[in-house]
């Protein structure tokens, strides 16, 4: 058993980790090596080197055991994160031209937001390529089933009505309908249904429901409670390159507005932070879509992660990409540089930031794990 959970859980996760670190530092690697900026190591992974080698530009690559991020170090920096005043000191006139502390803020700017956006290419090319490859899946937002005893069936709600708004959010396919109800943070949703060519309005309150999750266990969950119509009507709609790309965009967007949207609940109250996942939440799901799905949802769990490693990255918390990005542009903007100290502290808070959101984080998987032990 030990053996098949390894390879359903603990190996698609490593790949899964391991492909979004490569390509986010590799971001930062590529625009810093395109503005003369040297990298003096690319890590995998922390701690004991596993595997290593120099190219011939100088740059050390390596694999490290523990395998929960990576990093560019780049040249006069004292360790994997932060230049030291004593090692840029040491530094001759010529190699402070490529060491990244002495590049002005536009440079460093571009080079900070290369990470993320690298992820935010990851996810485009993804969706491009199952777009323009095997075409759009359209399944209406029409309603196909009710299920017994649901909030849809005591709302009035019929088959063949059409689900137009969700909480004011327009549906184009049924899957919207799932992902607003979802974001319904207290269990209230208003509906704009089109019956018979006429447009009703309607005020649902969610109802717990058994769900059926993909490993076979059943849970329950606040939903609507209706089905989509038969797999006849849902239709393969084929798309040109251009098509696939902005269809492409639009989800990348469309997944980056819902998380936004989510994450601004949590921040007003109106939603609970139990939803709040880490690193042991991100290898149950990539584990359960190895076992019960195929490999096209894992292509496409792999495109979401990396949407949500850019976006995070991206919030402004010193330490994270996102607070690098705050300095620059301040920098910019005043034209003179913010002091170490101001740095160091602002760098420290952040970190203080991430460590508090890993342990809340860390602790909702486990309560999480183990609810879904006991549920078993």
């Amino acid at each position: 058993m030990w053996a098949l959970n390894l390879i359903y859980y603990v190996i698609p996760f490593l790949v899964v980790l391991g492909i979004l670190v490569f390509v986010h530092e590799f971001g930062h690697f590529m625009i810093a090596r395109l503005l003369g900026v040297e990298v003096s190591t690319f890590s995998i992974g922390f701690g004991k080197k596993l595997w290593g080698r120099k190219d011939k530009h100088g740059t050390y690559w390596k694999v490290s055991a523990i395998p929960l991020g990576g990093y560019c170090q780049f040249l006069g920096d004292g360790d994997a994160s932060s230049s030291s005043q004593k090692d840029l000191e040491q530094l001759t006139d010529e190699q402070k031209k490529r060491a990244f502390a002495f590049q002005n803020p536009f440079k460093k700017l571009a080079i900070v937001l290369a990470g993320p956006g690298f992820n935010y290419l990851l996810a485009l090319l993804i969706y491009f390529v199952l777009f323009a490859s095997f075409g759009k899946l359209h399944v209406p937002p029409v309603i196909g089933g009710i299920i017994e005893d649901s909030a849809a069936q005591h709302v009035g709600l019929n088959v063949g009505d059409k689900i137009l708004a969700v909480n004011g959010h327009n549906i184009f396919e049924f899957s919207d309908i799932s992902r607003e109800v979802m974001m319904a943070a207290d269990h209230n949703v208003g509906l704009e249904v089109e019956r018979n060519g006429q447009k009703i309005s309607f005020d649902v309150v969610l109802e717990e429901i058994d769900h059926e999750q993909s490993d076979g266990q059943k849970k329950k969950k606040y939903m609507l409670g209706i089905r989509s119509v038969s797999s006849v009507e849902v239709t393969h709609e084929k798309l040109s390159f251009g098509k696939a790309f902005v269809e492409a965009g639009v989800q990348v967007w469309d997944v980056t507005a819902t998380t936004l949207r989510g994450v601004g609940q949590m921040l007003t109250g109106a939603r609970s932070g139990d939803d709040v996942g880490g690193i042991i939440r991100i290898a149950e799901m990539s584990g359960d879509i190895t076992k019960n799905e195929t490999f096209l949802d894992f292509i496409v769990f792999l495109a979401l992660l990396s949407i949500n490693l850019g976006l995070i990255n991206l919030f402004p918390i010193p330490i994270l990409d996102g607070g690098h990005v705050v300095i620059f542009v301040l920098e910019i903007l005043t034209g003179r540089e913010l002091s170490e100290k101001v740095k160091e502290y602002l760098f420290k808070t952040g970190f203080i930031i991430l460590v508090a959101l890993m342990i809340y984080a860390t602790k909702n998987d486990i309560v999480h794990l183990i609810n879904r032990l006991f549920q078993s």
